[in-house]
C-alpha cells in the first residue's frame, strides 16, 4: 500500500510538476536558438546576432520583436506574416537597402515600427500599407533624397514620424497626404533650398513641428498654412537664417516658439506681432543686441522670454509693456550692463530672472533687484556686478551680499554751459559740441528749433556723435536758431543752449550750392569761375557772330567798289581816246581855211 507523501517531499513534487508545465509551454511557443524569447511577456531579443535574415522559430503570439544592429539587407514579401500578433517591430542599425511591396503584410495589430540607421534611399509608394494601427514610424539617419507622392497613404493612425537626419532634396506636395493624426513631426540635416510648404500642408491636426540644422536663409511669407491645430515650432541652428518676412508665420496659432542658434540680428517683431496665444519664446544664441521698446505689445499672454548667450546690449525701457503674465526672464551670457525697472510692465508678476555671466555694473538702475532679491528666483545663479574702487579697481559684488550704498548713481551734468554761437555758411557743416558727465554716463540728445529730437539713431544730414557732438552735414538757411542739449541718466538730466546761425552765400548762389552740394568756401570759388566762365562764353557767342557780319559787309563793299572803278576806268578811257572819224573831221577843221570874221 502507497504511502502519502509526506510534507517534507512536496517541494521536490511542486518542482517536477513545473517543470513539465514549462516543457508544454516551451513546446508550443518554440525559440530560436539565435534569439532570447520571454515567454510570458512575449518579447523576443534577436538584436546584435549577426542575422542576415529573420529566424523562423519565433512565437507567433510575439507581442515585440527586436532585430536591431543585424546584418539584414532585404525585406521580402510576407517575411513577418506569421507573426500576425506583433505590436512592435525594432530593425534599427541593420543595413536594408531596399523594402519590397508587402514586406508588412498581416500586421495588422503593429503600433511602433523603428527603421533606424539603414540604407534607405528611397520608401517605395504604398509599402506601409495594411498597417491601420501604426502610431510610430522611425527613418531617421538613412540615406533618402525624396519622398513621393502616397508614402505614408493610409497610415490614419500614425501620430509620431521622425525622418530626421536624411539627405533630404524634396519631398513631394502630396507625399504626407493622408496623415490625419499626426501630431509630431521632426525635420533634421536636410538638404531643402526652400521649406516644403505644399507637402506641411497636409498635416492639418500637427501640434509638434522641430525643424532642425537647416541651410535656409529666409523664411518666406505663409511657411506654414493649414497648420491651424500646431502649438510647438522650433527653428533650431540654420546658421544662415537672417530674416523671417514679416507673414512668414501667418496662420499659426502658437503657444510656444524657439528661433535658436540662427543669425537674426534683431527680434522678428513683424513676424510674430499676432502671436497673441504665445506663452514661451525663446531667441537664444542669435546675435541680437537690442530689445527695443514697445514692440511686443501683441503678446499679451508671454510668460516666459529667453534671450541667452547672445550680444544683447540694450534692453529699452517699455521692452515689456502690456505683458500683464509675464513671469521669467533669462537674459543670461550676454552683454548687459544694466536691467532698469521700467523695462516690465510690473515687476511683481517677475518670479524667475537670469542676469549672470553679463558685465553689469552697480548702479541706481539695478537696485530694485537688490531690494528684491529675496523673492526672485534666480536658479542658483546669482547676478554679479562690478563698482570701481577709489584705486581704479573692478569689486565684484553678488546679489546675496551686496550693500545698497553700492547701488548709487551721480547726476548727469554738462560741463560747459556757455552759450555756443556757431555761423557757417551754407552749404558748409556745423558743429555744436555738447560734454557731459555722470554715473553712469549719461546719454545725450538734441532738440532742434523745430522741437524735433535727434540722436544717434538719426538719418540724414544730422546725427549725434558718441562725444555728444551736433553733426549737420551741410547745413541749410533753415537750419538757424536754437538748439538744445540734453544729458540723461538714470539719477536726472542737464540741458545747456547752443545757436546757429546759417548765412546766405554771395551772389545770392544757394540754390546752386544745393544743386550741386557744396560745402565749403573752395567750392564758392570754383562756382564763381563758372559763372565767370558762362558770362564769357555768351560773350564770345554774341561779339562773334557781329564781327563776322561786319566783316561781311566790308568784304562786300569792298568787292563792290574794285569792281565799279574798273568800269568808270574804262569809261573816262573811252571818252578821253578820240574816234578816228573825230579825228578826220578834227584834221579838215584843221586844215580848212579859216572864214573871214
Amino acid at each position: 500500500m502507497l504511502s502519502r507523501p509526506s510534507s517534507l517531499d512536496l517541494p521536490s513534487s511542486w518542482f517536477w510538476v513545473f517543470l513539465g508545465m514549462t516543457f508544454l509551454v516551451g513546446a508550443g511557443h518554440s525559440c530560436s536558438f539565435k534569439c532570447k524569447c520571454l515567454v510570458q511577456e512575449k518579447v523576443v531579443f534577436c538584436n546584435s546576432r549577426n542575422l542576415t535574415a529573420v529566424p523562423v522559430k519565433i512565437p507567433p503570439d510575439s507581442e515585440f520583436l527586436d532585430l536591431s544592429k543585424n546584418s539584414l539587407c532585404i525585406l521580402h514579401q510576407g517575411m513577418f506574416s506569421r507573426l500576425q500578433a506583433l505590436k512592435e517591430l525594432d530593425l534599427s542599425y541593420n543595413i536594408i537597402s531596399n523594402i519590397e511591396q508587402g514586406a508588412f503584410n498581416g500586421l495588422q495589430k503593429i503600433m511602433t515600427l523603428r527603421l533606424a540607421g539603414n540604407k534607405l534611399k528611397m520608401v517605395p509608394d504604398g509599402v506601409f500599407t495594411g498597417l491601420p494601427n501604426l502610431s510610430v514610424l522611425d527613418l531617421r539617419d538613412n540615406k533618402i533624397l525624396i519622398f513621393l507622392d502616397h508614402t505614408f497613404k493610409d497610415l490614419f493612425s500614425l501620430g509620431n514620424l521622425d525622418i530626421r537626419d536624411n539627405p533630404l532634396v524634396l519631398i513631394s506636395g502630396q507625399a504626407f497626404r493622408g496623415l490625419q493624426h499626426l501630431q509630431r513631426f521632426i525635420l533634421q540635416k536636410c538638404n531643402f533650398t526652400t521649406l516644403p510648404t505644399e507637402a506641411l500642408s497636409h498635416l492639418h491636426h500637427l501640434v509638434e513641428l522641430h525643424l532642425n540644422v537647416l541651410n535656409l536663409r529666409v523664411l518666406h511669407n505663409y511657411s506654414f498654412q493649414k497648420l491651424h491645430h500646431l502649438k510647438v515650432l522650433e527653428v533650431n541652428q540654420w546658421p544662415f537664417l537672417k530674416i523671417l518676412e514679416p507673414h512668414s508665420l501667418s496662420g499659426l496659432n502658437l503657444t510656444s516658439l524657439h528661433i535658436v542658434r540662427c543669425n537674426l540680428h534683431d527680434v522678428p517683431y513683424r513676424a510674430i506681432k499676432h502671436l497673441v496665444h504665445l506663452h514661451f519664446l525663446d531667441l537664444s544664441y542669435n546675435p541680437i543686441s537690442t530689445v527695443r521698446g514697445r514692440k511686443l505689445l501683441g503678446l499679451s499672454r508671454l510668460q516666459e522670454f529667453h534671450l541667452t548667450g547672445g550680444r544683447l546690449a540694450t534692453i529699452q525701457a517699455n521692452a515689456f509693456e502690456g505683458l500683464v503674465h509675464f513671469r521669467l526672464l533669462n537674459v543670461s551670457a550676454n552683454h548687459l550692463r544694466t536691467l532698469e525697472e521700467r523695462v516690465f510692465h510690473s515687476v511683481g508678476n517677475l518670479e524667475v530672472l537670469r542676469l549672470d555671466q553679463n558685465p553689469l555694473a552697480c548702479d541706481c538702475r539695478l537696485l530694485w533687484i537688490l531690494k528684491r532679491r529675496q523673492r526672485l528666483n534666480f536658479e542658483a545663479q546669482l547676478p554679479i556686478c562690478a563698482t570701481i574702487s577709489e584705486k581704479g579697481e573692478k569689486v565684484f559684488h553678488d546679489f546675496s551680499s551686496a550693500l545698497a550704498y553700492h547701488f548709487t548713481c551721480r547726476k548727469s551734468t554738462i560741463e560747459n554751459k556757455t552759450l555756443q554761437k556757431v555761423v557757417v555758411h551754407e552749404g558748409e557743416q556745423a558743429n555744436l559740441t555738447c560734454s557731459s558727465d555722470g554715473d553712469p554716463p549719461p546719454s545725450i540728445s538734441w532738440v532742434s528749433p523745430q522741437n524735433i529730437t535727434l540722436d544717434s539713431t538719426g538719418k540724414g544730414r544730422s546725427t549725434v556723435l558718441p562725444d555728444g557732438t551736433l553733426k549737420i552735414l551741410y547745413a541749410l538757411v533753415e537750419d538757424s536758431g536754437l538748439y538744445r542739449c540734453v544729458a540723461s541718466n538714470a539719477a536726472g538730466n542737464d540741458s545747456m543752449v547752443a545757436s546757429l546761425q546759417v548765412l546766405v552765400p554771395l551772389f545770392n548762389q544757394s540754390l546752386v550750392w544745393k544743386d550741386f552740394g557744396l560745402r565749403n568756401k573752395t567750392a564758392m570759388s570754383s562756382l564763381f569761375f563758372l559763372h565767370t566762365s558762362i558770362w564769357l562764353g555768351i560773350l564770345i557767342i554774341g561779339v562773334v557772330p557781329f564781327l563776322c557780319s561786319v566783316l561781311v559787309c566790308f568784304s562786300f563793299i569792298f568787292l563792290y567798289s574794285r569792281g565799279r572803278g574798273n568800269v568808270t576806268h574804262q569809261v573816262i578811257h573811252a571818252e578821253t581816246r578820240p574816234s578816228r572819224g573825230y579825228k578826220a573831221i578834227m584834221g579838215q577843221r584843221r586844215t580848212s581855211p579859216k572864214k573871214p570874221r
